[in-house]
């Protein structure tokens, strides 16, 4: 685990050039587990969950700023399907940035910024994705962490205003290589 969430902070430091300057300090991290469906998570010291009818499994939002927050999706694949089989991280980002501008009814612009796989020392392999989104509220910033496992595709998705993001930007980074399915 030490391994995998070394490897992960490499990735994502030379991945986003997480700068030691840069004016904000990482807020620091707590620690969530769902030992139910099977997987956990690390989200800023700060943010509280928040019940939801539908959509996603899990969220968590700022309590001052309650459209900083993150979420865990889980929805069902093809049984017997694996994560590579779905398509390449650019493929599957860019099917994500679909759906969500289709379950937005189109009042959203969702730009896959970069995706790249990560495989851990356990044989897992996950696709770290970045996206821009517009909305007639303003523009996002997006990180998301994705994995098939048990014949579900587990999303992690990380998501703050704009004008939050560089102040966020390290402790995000941080949250989504923590994302672990076991």
């Amino acid at each position: 685990m030490l391994k995998r969430l070394t490897a992960l902070m490499f990735v994502f430091a030379t991945m986003f050039g997480l700068q030691a300057c840069s004016g904000s300090a990482p807020v620091s991290l707590l620690d969530y587990a769902n030992t139910f469906q099977g997987y956990q998570f690390s989200y800023p010291t700060g943010w509280i969950e928040v019940n939801v009818s539908e959509g996603p499994d899990v969220v968590f939002h700022d309590i001052i700023n309650p459209t900083e927050n993150v979420s865990v999706v889980v929805s069902p694949v093809a049984e017997g399907k694996t994560l590579e089989e779905l398509g390449g991280p650019t493929e599957v980002g860019y099917k994500l940035s679909k759906s969500i501008t289709e379950m937005a009814g189109g009042s959203r612009d969702v730009e896959l910024v970069s995706a790249q796989n990560i495989e851990t020392a356990e044989g897992k392999t996950y696709y770290i994705l970045e996206y821009l989104t517009k909305t007639s509220a303003g523009a996002r910033h997006n990180l998301a962490s994705a994995i098939v496992r048990r014949g579900q595709l587990f999303t992690y998705n990380a998501s703050v205003p704009e004008t939050s993001w560089k102040r966020l930007k390290a402790s995000l980074t941080r949250s989504v290589a923590s994302f672990s399915v076991y």
